[in-house]
């Protein structure tokens, strides 16, 4: 069955083809979903791939597959492991902007980035964010984090919180409305996710959290149900209308956007924030214009990124 075009999504591509391509490390780019994808942004303009990975093996899948690989640069890695480490190398000194994940797991990747001396660390803690295309929501919905943390603190859930902030902000979409999920509204001893979210939002009162509107705890119907948060009298500029979802844990935050993604027909970008870069992750089950986004995204968050670092200080 075939989708109707994903007007967000194509918002963000329109939007990051009007900026000059930033170099991308792609690290082990030796299947059709990921080598393909990264020829198809650079095709549409959205970065320009470096390859990294067994020479030999990513130019036998460009030519299994009938893939242009055009002059694309290639830096050949024996694996996936020295893939990863060289990919981040090519950040750290400066030859790329922006970091895609390959064929290779998510923690032979990120272990390479968070390494303390040849890492791609910031003074943030590193955090995953959806930007999810629901065809029954009205603006593009955020979710975090479903794939990096899993059980969240106070101070990491501060920094996910942060993170996507910045993004929103970064993206041009304005003060996100970020709802502090659980499973009920109320603050509850026994559920300890109330008490970190009514904290957290009590941290957004002190200026320890800036840049949005925070409500929590929130139940999902009462994050992004109008009608939920009437009947229960909740009266907040986030309940019922919420762009960004914060969730207690990866557990959750996995099986919302799965369920979002597999039963309502949703599209999924992805993106790895707090390090010095975007990171780019995807899965092999992201659809082409899911991976494509996610590269629109990352595009335009890098050039956000560079614009305010070469920014004069007042």
């Amino acid at each position: 069955m075939s989708l109707p075009t994903s007007t967000h999504y194509d918002k963000l591509i329109a939007r990051a083809q009007t900026l000059e391509p930033a170099a991308c490390a792609i690290a082990h780019p030796c299947d059709e979903p990921s080598l393909s994808a990264a020829l198809e942004a650079r095709d549409l303009g959205l970065l320009q791939p470096i390859l990294v990975g067994p020479e030999g093996k990513i130019r036998d899948t460009a030519a299994q597959f009938k893939l242009n690989l055009g002059d694309a640069r290639i830096v050949d890695a024996p694996h996936s492991h020295a893939a990863a480490e060289t990919a981040v190398g090519l950040v750290r000194n400066g030859e790329a902007s922006l970091l895609m994940k390959g064929s290779l797991h998510t923690d032979e990747l990120m272990h390479e980035v968070v390494a303390r001396t040849t890492g791609l660390r910031s003074g943030r803690r590193i955090s995953h964010v959806f930007i999810m295309e629901v065809p029954t929501y009205a603006e593009p919905l955020f979710i975090t984090d479903a794939a990096i943390n899993i059980f969240p603190d106070l101070e990491t859930k501060a920094d996910i919180i942060r993170n996507v902030i910045d993004l929103h902000l970064g993206l041009g979409l304005g003060e996100p409305r970020v709802a502090i999920l659980s499973a009920v509204e109320q603050v509850t001893p026994s559920i300890p996710s109330t008490i970190e979210a009514a904290a957290l939002c009590k941290m957004a009162d002190r200026g320890q959290i800036s840049g949005g509107l925070l409500d929590g705890p929130l139940a999902l119907d009462n994050a992004i149900s109008p009608d939920a948060a009437r009947i229960k009298g909740i009266r907040s500029p986030v309940a019922g209308v919420a762009q960004v979802l914060v969730v207690p844990d990866l557990e959750a935050g996995n099986m919302l956007a799965k369920n979002l993604t597999f039963l309502a027909n949703a599209e999924a970008a992805g993106i790895v924030l707090g390090a010095r870069v975007p990171i780019i992750l995807t899965s092999r089950a992201d659809s082409p214009r899911s991976r494509l986004a996610s590269c629109a995204v990352a595009a335009i968050y890098a050039s956000h990124l560079g614009q305010q670092q070469a920014r004069p200080l007042a």
